[in-house]
């Protein structure tokens, strides 16, 4: 079995569960960056949740099955259609010999995820099918013409569902939730407070290794406040930290205090002091941000 890329659109790549506790050997957990979207994927079609699927950014992908198939796309809502007949998002769908999906760019959100019967079997590097973008570890971002195997069928059955309650991608303010940072005490009072008070806006050059954010701005739901510039994070402690160790979540700060928040494929030592580290359950909600969007952080 097996599934020929047409068009893969702006990004597409091979993404797993990662390879979670290899910091050790310098490598970082990589994985799905909207891990939720991906499990239910592999579910609707009876995978183990660790099955490899295709991450694809901002749509604009097109595939053959080269045999019959049993799919499902979820995440990002853009239009999908089989064959030019439009297609349910969050159902398991079936696809014959020779049949073209298309994958449209999501009106809301930025990544949908393809999950197949059987996996995306790409070959393993230390334990994982995913794509590191950052180290280059694992299967290349995926180009015209490239052929994906898929692994045998599951001895699950496809669940029988005619319906998944899905919330959809926020195209609005996105509230997360953090900690505060082992390097917190290094900023001053007003930057902690301007941290967790203000609206951040995701930088264009936000990728999978973090989400950059823009300076921000007073919130836009705060009445009777006047629209004006906030500082950027100040530090109280200005002397040179030396590296450490770094998670997914870790909010560092650069020198011209914008944080930018590590995601699926960061570094694993880093020299920027970490104000915050967002908590598991709110980083999913980073993989659909888009370019411009605002977020919001509270106290976890």
């Amino acid at each position: 079995m097996s599934i020929v890329v047409v068009e893969p659109g702006p990004l597409a790549v091979v993404q797993d569960s990662g390879r979670p506790g290899l910091a050790h050997l310098g490598v970082s957990p990589s994985g799905a960056l909207d891990r939720a979207a991906l499990a239910l994927g592999n579910r609707l079609v009876g995978n183990d949740d660790g099955c490899a699927g295709l991450e694809l950014l901002f749509g604009g992908f097109t595939a053959r099955f080269a045999s019959p198939a049993w799919f499902a796309v979820t995440g990002a809502a853009g239009q999908i259609a089989l064959d030019g007949r439009p297609m349910d998002l969050h159902l398991a769908q079936h696809a014959e010999a020779g049949a073209v999906l298309t994958i449209a760019a999501p009106a809301a959100g930025a990544r949908s995820y393809l999950a197949v019967r059987g996996g995306i079997a790409a070959q393993q590097v230390l334990g994982s099918r995913s794509s590191d973008l950052l180290s280059g570890i694992g299967p290349k971002p995926l180009r015209v013409g490239d052929v994906l195997a898929v692994g045998e069928h599951p001895l699950a059955e496809v669940p029988l569902l005619d319906f998944v309650p899905v919330a959809e991608a926020s195209a609005g303010v996105v509230e997360v939730r953090a900690h505060p940072g082992p390097r917190a005490d290094w900023f001053t009072s007003a930057a902690l407070e301007a941290f967790y008070a203000v609206e951040w806006r995701l930088s264009a050059s936000s990728n999978r290794v973090g989400a950059r954010l823009d300076p921000p701005r007073t919130p836009a739901h705060a009445a009777g406040v006047e629209q004006r510039p906030v500082p950027l994070l100040e530090r109280a402690i200005t002397t040179e930290l030396p590296s450490e160790p770094m998670v997914a979540g870790s909010v560092q700060v650069s020198p011209d205090g914008r944080p930018t928040v590590l995601l699926a494929d960061h570094p694993v030592t880093g020299g920027y002091p970490v104000i915050a580290v967002v908590a598991t359950a709110s980083l999913d909600a980073f993989a659909q941000l888009r370019p411009g969007q605002l977020v919001t952080f509270r106290h976890a």
